[in-house]
């Protein structure tokens, strides 16, 4: 199952990391947002759905207005405390234009792999260089930025990483719906919502399946048309009362989880690299994509 690649060791870390961050947290707990700040997150690609996924998760937690924005496209005139950047590489144009424009308006703090990117000299920086990737697909830098916030919100990691410990001893079923369906949509609500943008994404990146995603109550508007024998609807956390039933009633495969979404987002992780290995793909290096995205001026 792609056994040799970075990606498959990448994907094969993560439990721990996650844990570790529990030692990291108290010494950057002051630079990460805190109670009472109004709050913008922003990202791209990956590290967008990852802000998303936080950005819901503070809010419901009561510690403040929080909102994700593409790093492209944001709404930063709208008064907030302070600015979290998220960045494996810390040498995403668009977010090092953020942060120079901002960088003396409001607090402003970043989260990279690399200690020595230009985004360490614009922001108050987070630094989590264990966890930096030789895959062009991000997996650990990202689910272990999203660890680390979980746990500044007062989360408890340690049955999240075991959980996901043991959907890696476990594996995946090359039989499985998932595994051979022509088409997948991943759905959430909350903060899953991001993470169902992210397990699209993902598959996307490293195996060219047509895959969709959506907050799961807004699949009813319309997305349910396309669900189908053959197809794959993928939910995280929190269900709609029915949906799995109106999934089922067009012939299509309902997947579903308890474990906890960020340990369930491992599993997909896994179908990447048994759909890549399948297709003949290499999922270290996914069609037309680099590590960074920098353009230029």
């Amino acid at each position: 199952m792609s056994e040799g690649t970075f990606l498959a060791a990448e994907i094969a870390t993560q439990p721990d990391d996650w844990l570790r961050v529990l030692d990291v947290l108290p010494s950057v707990a002051m630079d990460l947002p805190q109670p009472g700040e109004r709050v913008a997150v922003l990202g791209c690609g990956t590290s967008l759905f990852i802000a998303q996924a936080y950005a819901a998760l503070r809010e419901s937690a009561g510690e403040g207005s929080t909102d994700a924005w593409p790093a492209s496209e944001h709404q930063l005139g709208r008064g907030y405390d302070r600015v979290l950047c998220i960045t494996r590489s810390g040498t995403t144009t668009e977010v090092l234009d953020v942060l120079k424009q901002y960088r003396d308006r409001v607090s402003t703090t970043v989260i990279t792999a690399d200690g020595t990117s230009p985004a360490v000299s614009l922001a108050r920086p987070v630094v989590l260089a264990e966890v930096d990737e030789r895959s062009v697909v991000q997996t650990r830098f990202a689910t272990t930025t999203l660890a680390l916030l979980r746990a500044a919100l007062g989360h408890d990691l340690r049955p999240v990483a075991e959980q996901a410990r043991q959907v890696l001893e476990r594996g995946v079923d090359a039989t499985s719906p998932a595994a051979t369906a022509d088409q997948i949509t991943f759905l959430g609500r909350g903060w899953t919502v991001g993470l169902a943008h992210e397990a699209a994404l993902k598959l996307r990146e490293t195996t060219q399946l047509w895959t969709e995603s959506y907050p799961a109550m807004e699949y009813r508007h319309g997305p349910l048309s396309i669900t189908a024998p053959g197809r794959v609807v993928w939910a995280f956390g929190d269900v709609p009362v029915g949906l799995p039933d109106q999934v089922r009633a067009t012939g299509g495969h309902f997947e579903w989880s308890e474990v906890d979404p960020l340990a369930d987002l491992v599993r997909v992780q896994q179908m990447c690299l048994l759909r890549a290995e399948a297709a003949g793909l290499d999922p270290d290096q996914p069609r037309n994509l680099s590590r960074s995205v920098i353009l230029d001026s």
